[in-house]
C-alpha cells in the first residue's frame, strides 16, 4: 500500500470510529473543533445521506474541486458537481458509483477516477468510501475521502523549476515548446543508446476555429486551458504534456511501446471528451484528435514528430475524436 492510500485508510478508520459512536443528529451537532479538524485535511471529505444529498463538504474538497461549501451542501452529488468518470469515460454517477454501492452493502471501496473541476477540466483522484451508520448499525449515508493522484508538492516544485527556465506557456500553464524540444531530444538519446522505449502523442482540439468564430477568443482561450489542465492532471508524474502551439499539444510517455501507448491515448481522449466549457449556462463539449508514434530504426526526433502529426491528421480525416497510432 502506498503512502497516499495508507493515509486515506487511517483517516477513514478514524472517521468510522468517531461517527459510528454518534447518532446522525448528534453528528450534526458535533463540536466546532472536530469540524475544524476535518477542514485542516489536505484530502477532500464529504458526507451524503441515503438520497445522495451532500451534508458536509470540507475545505480540502473545496481546494481540489473548486466548488465552495455553500454551493454544494444540500445538493445531490449527481447535480452536475463532481460527475466522476473512469478511464473508459463511464459516468459513475449513473453507473458504478463506489459511494452508492458502499451505502447499499456496507463495504468500503477504493477507486481511481476523474472528477469534474468547477472550471470544467478533469482532475485525477484516488477515492475511498465508507458507510455512515446510526446507533443501531443502520446505514444512513456515506463518506467519501479523495485526494489528487499527483503529489501536490512534487508538482509545485516541478512547475517552479519550469517557470524559472521560462518554459511555461502563459495561457495554459503547461510546458511550452522550449521545454518539449529538449525533452524529446533527451528521450530520443536514451532510446538510441539503450533502446529505452517511449511514446509520443500529438493532440489537436477538434473544431477549435469554430469556438473562436462563434463565441470569441476568450472562450477559445478557456477551451485551451481546459484541455491543457485535463491532459496534464491525467498523466503519470514522469510523463510530459505541453502546448506545441495554437490548438496543438504534445505528450511524451517513457517506457511506452505502441501497445502501451494506445490505452494511454484512449484514456486521455475520454478525459477530455468528458470535460466541457460552460458559457452563460451552456455547456460546450470539447474533443481532441490524437496521433501517436514510437521511435523505430532510422528515426530522428523530427521524423518521429512528423509521423505522430500525420497520425493525428488521419484521426481528423476518419471523423475526429479518435486515436491513431502508427
Amino acid at each position: 500500500m502506498n503512502r497516499r492510500k495508507q493515509n486515506q485508510s487511517i483517516l477513514l478508520y478514524f472517521l468510522e470510529i468517531k461517527l459510528k459512536t454518534a447518532s446522525y443528529e448528534r453528528m450534526k451537532r458535533m463540536r466546532r473543533d472536530y469540524l475544524r479538524m476535518l477542514d485542516t485535511l489536505k484530502e477532500g471529505v464529504y458526507f451524503v445521506d441515503l438520497d445522495r444529498k451532500i451534508t458536509f463538504w470540507n475545505k480540502g474538497a473545496e481546494r481540489i474541486t473548486g466548488f465552495r461549501r455553500e454551493e454544494v451542501v444540500g445538493s445531490s452529488c449527481m447535480d452536475n458537481i463532481l460527475v466522476h468518470v473512469d478511464c473508459k469515460g463511464t459516468q459513475l454517477c449513473k453507473e458504478g458509483c463506489p459511494l452508492l454501492y458502499t451505502m447499499k452493502d456496507g463495504s468500503s471501496r477504493e477507486a481511481e477516477v476523474f472528477l469534474h473541476h468547477r472550471r470544467g477540466h478533469r482532475v485525477a483522484i484516488s477515492v475511498r468510501t465508507t458507510p455512515l451508520e446510526d446507533d443501531e448499525g443502520n446505514i444512513i449515508g456515506g463518506i467519501e475521502l479523495f485526494s489528487e493522484l499527483n503529489p501536490e508538492e512534487s508538482l509545485r516544485q516541478r512547475m517552479e523549476e519550469l517557470e524559472r527556465c521560462a518554459m511555461i506557456d502563459p495561457l495554459t500553464g503547461v510546458p511550452n515548446r522550449s521545454y518539449l524540444n529538449p525533452e524529446l531530444e533527451r528521450l530520443f538519446r536514451l532510446w538510441e543508446a539503450n533502446r529505452i522505449p517511449f511514446g509520443l502523442l500529438f493532440f489537436d482540439i477538434d473544431h477549435f476555429k469554430r469556438f473562436n468564430d462563434t463565441y470569441g477568443h476568450d472562450v477559445g482561450d478557456q477551451v485551451l486551458r481546459t484541455v491543457a489542465q485535463s491532459l496534464s492532471s491525467s498523466v503519470r508524474n514522469y510523463d510530459s504534456v505541453g502546448r506545441w502551439g495554437g490548438e496543438e499539444f504534445v505528450g511524451f510517455f517513457p517506457n511506452a511501446n505502441p501497445e502501451v501507448l494506445l490505452p494511454i491515448a484512449e484514456k486521455l481522449r475520454q478525459v477530455v471528451r468528458n470535460s466541457w466549457v460552460e458559457i452563460e449556462g451552456e455547456q460546450l463539449s470539447v474533443t481532441i484528435s490524437i496521433g501517436g508514434a514510437c521511435p523505430v530504426e532510422g528515426d530522428s526526433p523530427e521524423k518521429l514528430l512528423k509521423r505522430a502529426d500525420s497520425m493525428m491528421y488521419k484521426s481528423k480525416q476518419d471523423g475526429r475524436d479518435r486515436v491513431t497510432i502508427g
